[in-house]
């Protein structure tokens, strides 16, 4: 029972914002939107904690006709972002970057699952993460594992409420690849955006493709 209770206080401790709508205007998430060149892909996030090796955070960074990142109770924000409930527009390979290590510390590490799909399945992801709505705080890997449960090719995904239990069920999609970004500044990571130049080319380019 201790150990469930320290798991959802990690996810309220990392999860940030609770529930609250966010909706940017139409042109400006038509300006911001960005389509990545490579493969239709969904990519799961899970931030670990380096200490006891529980989950924190789930999001989904889709590529279809736009690449987007779902961020269920996320803290991650930006003015050059838009956002509509959870949903962040306009991820260029820069903002995928940032995106990561804003999440990467001495206390967090991000575990980063590829996943090639198909257009058909890419589009009904973009569709379903923007038709949700705003998340509460520690219902990331909940409302996560509800959407991609109902895409075509995700049936075995159990509805669950740990992070890292999700990325396990993930893990064993045939055609998943999977790496780790750790980084050892401190865990105070509002500064990784105060620093953030939006022009600069992704220092980590290599990660996302």
């Amino acid at each position: 029972m201790r150990g469930w209770i320290l798991g959802i206080f990690s996810l309220l401790v990392l999860g940030g914002c609770a529930g609250v709508s966010v909706w940017a205007p139409d042109e400006v998430v038509q300006q911001a939107a960005y389509r990545d060149p490579g493969p239709t892909r969904i990519t799961m996030f899970t931030m670990i904690s380096t200490r006891t090796g529980r989950g924190g955070h789930t999001s989904l960074m889709i590529n279809g006709s736009q690449r987007v990142i779902w961020d269920p109770a996320g803290s991650f924000k930006h003015e050059t972002v838009p956002e509509r409930n959870d949903v962040l527009f306009g991820i260029t390979p820069a903002v995928a970057d940032v995106y990561m290590r804003y999440h990467a510390r001495e206390t967090w590490y991000v575990k980063v699952q590829e996943l090639d799909v198909s257009p058909e399945v890419a589009e009904a992801a973009l569709r379903a993460v923007q038709a949700y709505g705003p998340v509460g705080a520690a219902k990331c890997a909940r409302t996560t594992s509800d959407i991609l449960s109902k895409l075509p090719g995700f049936g075995q995904i159990q509805q669950t409420w740990f992070p890292v239990k999700l990325s396990e069920q993930f893990a064993q999609i045939p055609g998943v690849r999977e790496r780790t970004l750790r980084e050892f500044d401190s865990d105070d990571n509002t500064k990784v955006l105060l620093n953030w130049d939006p022009n600069a080319v992704a220092r980590d380019a290599l990660l996302l493709h």
